[in-house]
């Protein structure tokens, strides 16, 4: 079958990808340092919890982003889905980003377990996003000529 390229839809998640990393560590250093500021009792910056949750917004939409280029480029290419670990584990990376997200807006002092499952989930995440990079450096070499 003579199918058009996908060089652009790969283009698009590589830059997705690429910033959803990004996103990722601009997340964990601004959590280590509301962390920081909690536990040390000093006040935080008025834009530093903004910060956090827009970024946080931001790498959700990334990750959908990369969730349907990477549903509609692997079953525009093979018509059909499970052709690598990629798929379970970039599942995996949505699952948690969406975990997170849910458990953000669960944080408040009368449910303490929320900031502890929030933190546990984004270093689940770290080692999903490790595991969804390496699984991708292996199918963006199928497709490349």
């Amino acid at each position: 079958m003579n199918l058009p390229s996908f060089l652009w839809l790969w283009k698009i998640a590589a830059w997705s990808m690429g910033l959803s990393i990004t996103g990722y560590l601009l997340l964990a250093f601004s959590g280590i340092y509301l962390w920081k500021n909690r536990t040390e009792k000093k006040p935080r910056p008025s834009w530093l919890r903004p910060f956090h949750w827009i970024t946080g917004t931001i790498l959700v939409i990334l990750i959908l982003i990369l969730l349907s280029i990477g549903l509609m480029g692997t079953i525009g290419y093979y018509g059909s889905l499970g052709h690598s670990w990629h798929l379970p584990a970039g599942l995996t990376v949505v699952t948690l980003v969406l975990l997170s997200a849910w458990t953000s807006t669960q944080i408040h002092p009368s449910r303490p377990w929320a900031r502890k499952l929030h933190v546990n989930v984004n270093i689940a995440l770290f080692f999903a996003l490790l595991a969804v990079g390496l699984t991708g450096l292996f199918v963006v070499q199928k497709y490349l000529p």
